[in-house]
This record gives C-alpha cells, sequence and structure tokens, in this order.
C-alpha cells in the first residue's frame, strides 16, 4: 500500500513533527510505501495554497490512501478528491473557536477521523457519528533505552546531594505552566533560590526539554528524580508516554487522556492545578525514591509505534 502522509512543515526539524514521521516509518516498516508532504508557508492561507502542489504529488506518487496530521492539513489532504483521506486530530486544532470550527467542519469530507484523546473528540464543534477512532498516537519504545539511574547522572554530571525535576516542555511555554510547578516548589518548605536552566530550589534542580535532542531527553528521563507535567492543555502528551517508557516517577495533572494513560501505577501521581496539591505530590514523589513501571504499562495500553501501525493499517485497508 502506498501511503501519503500530510502534516505542516516545522523549520526546526526541516521536516514534519517527529511523532509523525516516526509514525509513518513504522507504517513503512509493516511492508508499505509511505512519502510525506509538508504544507510550507504562513497562517490559514498556506493550507488553501498548497492544494495545487499537493495534486501534482499525488500525480507523482500515486498513493492509496492519504493521513493528514491536524485539522488543518486536513483541509489542504480533502480539498483533492482522487484519493481517500484519513485525518488525526491532536488537540492544538481545537485550542481556539475558528480553528476548531474550520477543521471540524472540513474533516467530515474525510473517510476515517482519528482523536488522539476522547477529549478532543467531545471539543470538536463538529463530531462525525461514525467513521471515527480515538487512538493515541505511540512512541518509539527502541528509542526510550533505559540507563540505570546512577550511570545516566554520571552521564550528566548531577549532583549526588540534589533532587532533580525535569519539567515535560521548555520553561518559556505557558501552555506546559511552569509557573504552577514554580510556586508548587516554593511550598516544599525547602531552601528556595532563582530557577531557571541550571538553577535551583535549594536540594531541588529543574530542568527542561527546550532544544534537546530525543536521545537527550531520554536520558534526563533516566537520570531524573522526577518528571512533571503540570499542562493547562494536552492531547495525549507524547513526552509523558516517553517519560513512562524510562520509568520515570511523574507527576501530572488531571487532563487530556493523562489519568488513563499513568493508570495505577506506583510512583505516577495525578495532581490539581491547586499549588500545594501540586506541591504534595512532588513530595510524595521524591519520596518514592525509586523507579515506577510505566514502561510496562505503555506496553500493555499498545501505545508504541508498531502496534499503533497495525491499527492504523487495519483502518486503511477498510476504505480502501
Amino acid at each position: 500500500m502506498k501511503v501519503l502522509i500530510v502534516g505542516r512543515y516545522k523549520k526546526q526539524y526541516k521536516n514534519l513533527m517527529p511523532f509523525v514521521t516516526e509514525q509513518g516509518n513504522s507504517i513503512a516498516a509493516l511492508g508499505n510505501e509511505v512519502d510525506y508532504f509538508a504544507i510550507k508557508g504562513k497562517g490559514m492561507l498556506a493550507y488553501f495554497n498548497s492544494v495545487k502542489k499537493l495534486k501534482k504529488k499525488i500525480k507523482e506518487f500515486n498513493p492509496d490512501i492519504i493521513h493528514a496530521h491536524y485539522g488543518l492539513s486536513g483541509i489542504t489532504a480533502v480539498m483533492q478528491s482522487k484519493v481517500p483521506v484519513v485525518i488525526t486530530f491532536h488537540n492544538g486544532e481545537t485550542l481556539s473557536w475558528f480553528t476548531n470550527f474550520i477543521s471540524s467542519l472540513f474533516s467530515l469530507r474525510a473517510e476515517h477521523v482519528i482523536y488522539v484523546a476522547q477529549h478532543i473528540y467531545k471539543k470538536c464543534i463538529f463530531k462525525r457519528k461514525k467513521d471515527y477512532s480515538i487512538i493515541p498516537c505511540g512512541i518509539n519504545i527502541d528509542d526510550c533505552q533505559i540507563t540505570d539511574f546512577e550511570k545516566a547522572r554520571k552521564k550528566l554530571n548531577l549532583s549526588s546531594d540534589k533532587k532533580y525535576i525535569l519539567f515535560g516542555g521548555a520553561f518559556a511555554n505557558t501552555r506546559k505552566n511552569y509557573a504552577l510547578l514554580k510556586e508548587a516548589l516554593l511550598n516544599t518548605r525547602r531552601t528556595v533560590c532563582k530557577c531557571t536552566e541550571g538553577d535551583d530550589y535549594g536540594d531541588i534542580v529543574c530542568l527542561e526539554m527546550k532544544g534537546l535532542s530525543r536521545q537527550s531527553c531520554v536520558l534526563r528521563m533516566c537520570a531524573c528524580d522526577l518528571f512533571v507535567l503540570p499542562s493547562k492543555s494536552e492531547g495525549s502528551p507524547q513526552a509523558l508516554k516517553e517519560a513512562m517508557a524510562c520509568n520515570c516517577p511523574i507527576v501530572a495533572t488531571d487532563i487530556a487522556d493523562i489519568k488513563h494513560l499513568l493508570g495505577d501505577v506506583d510512583g505516577h501521581y495525578i495532581c490539581s492545578f491547586d499549588s500545594q496539591d501540586v506541591a504534595d505530590k512532588i513530595s510524595l514523589a521524591l519520596a518514592f525514591e525509586g523507579r515506577t513501571n510505566g514502561r510496562e504499562r505503555i506496553v500493555s495500553l499498545g501505545l508504541t509505534n508498531d502496534k499503533v501501525a497495525q491499527k492504523l493499517m487495519e483502518i486503511y485497508r477498510q476504505i480502501i
């Protein structure tokens, strides 16, 4: 089968989002021919201006199916009628009324729509009554190789008398809500210093994931005492799944599908948006002083890329 994957071009990756191309690689590993079409340009007009180029790509590649990632990319994909389209919604397209309206409206033209979590389906203004699935994106578990905790700390030159927290994003990303973590750390009754990358809260040091390679992020997950994701909004967070695959203890807000992902695994803690509750859960997680069975949980949920690719192939075959 020939699959054309459509998505927005990301300058920092010189391609589509990494988890999109990784999913494409997993589809190719099942014996399919996969190619990519990147939507380039600024603003909403880019999605409409790319239709002609997409039609040219279709003529060259002659795909059996098109899989568009994010609802706005789905607009470009469904504005041709030659090849059936599957669209995956990831959450970002529902965060404003306009993008929600236009992307969910155009999604009605697709043969099948995938939502990476149930709450995204519920948020869409135009909802499909059939031909849709809830399928979170998987992770490449082979990229999440576990390094022994002490060895990982030595590789990163981390202090043996500090507790290290890995923040699930960049400090400057307001949606990831570093402000809540910062306020919570002020409530832990520890000596407080200012906190930017490399600075610390007394015996707690916060690290961020900004600008790091996958390998570097994974090493930090293996070396840190705790992964914290206090986000205001998520789809089905990839970084959290990767932290689980590294058996890192986790504190996260009760949004999206996070509670389902974490399950009842020891060392996983759900918190509210109250800073004292976050502080309490951080204290519990740091007292846990061990590694979790998060990797086993990811495998049991079928959230490895190879398993997700098999589910996608079932959908493609039904459409064709």
